[in-house]
């Protein structure tokens, strides 16, 4: 990238271990003062230094560990990666990798007669910074974009779009076709706005890579192809952290 202080400290975050595997051949956990139980990573990865977290599923967690790592560590960049779930309309097969454009909270507001609303409805922000108000969506930093997909030589698909977070996994067909045509978004996973809120907050550069482990429809995991698309998102990720 254009600024050389970006390659200073990266802070990664994934929801669980089998994220992260790849990554942790060259990290060494830290034993000291790691709070909870968190289980973090320090050490270099093509001679950047590099902390990493697994925060645990959920936007608590993940709201948790992006917190630990911009106030402990003071990352120049966060990269959240792990895997997801393609909606049906995205093209999308399993082990294909996504990326961000920007990530929405797709169950925070009201439900009422008419459908829900986000929180935009309710007059309420979650926060405001300067004259900018920020309710259910935010925008993810677009230079880490650009520089994401030109790490995308690994794999045979790649497609950036809207994510959706949500606290509850979706496990029918047609549920995953209503939410597609309210956000028009193309992954579903359980941490990303959270991760994005705290670092919109702080001020933080945000890129969300995840790889494909199913299409969103009727829950059936023996379908899955989990491995695959996390062993398929942390090649990306080392890609991009060789290139920042």
């Amino acid at each position: 990238m254009a600024t050389s202080r970006l390659v200073l400290r990266i802070g990664l975050i994934s929801a669980v271990p089998l994220e992260g595997k790849i990554i942790l051949r060259h990290l060494k956990k830290i034993n000291k003062k790691v709070p909870f139980g968190l289980a973090l990573y320090k050490g270099k990865i093509y001679d950047k230094s590099i902390v990493y977290i697994t925060s645990g599923i959920g936007k608590t967690n993940a709201s948790h560990g992006a917190t630990i790592l911009i106030e402990r560590f003071s990352p120049n960049i966060i990269i959240n990666f792990g895997v997801g779930g393609a909606y049906p309309s995205s093209g999308l097969k399993i082990g294909d990798i996504v990326i961000a454009e920007k990530e929405i909270y797709g169950d925070e507001g009201v439900l009422s007669g008419d459908g829900f609303h986000g929180a935009e409805f309710m007059g309420i922000p979650f926060f405001k910074k300067g004259k900018k108000k920020y309710f259910n969506e935010f925008q993810l930093d677009r230079k880490l974009l650009k520089e994401a997909l030109k790490s995308f030589n690994l794999v045979t698909k790649i497609k950036s779009g809207p994510f959706l977070t949500l606290s509850t996994c979706t496990g029918t067909s047609e549920r995953a076709k209503e939410l597609e045509k309210i956000y028009h978004a193309i992954c579903e996973n359980m941490e990303g706005a959270s991760v994005a809120h705290v670092c919109t907050l702080h001020g933080i550069p945000m890129v969300e890579i995840r790889g494909i482990s199913n299409t969103v429809e009727d829950r059936d995991t023996k379908k899955w192809g989990l491995k695959l698309a996390a062993e398929n998102c942390q090649r990306v990720v080392m890609e991009l952290i060789k290139i920042l």
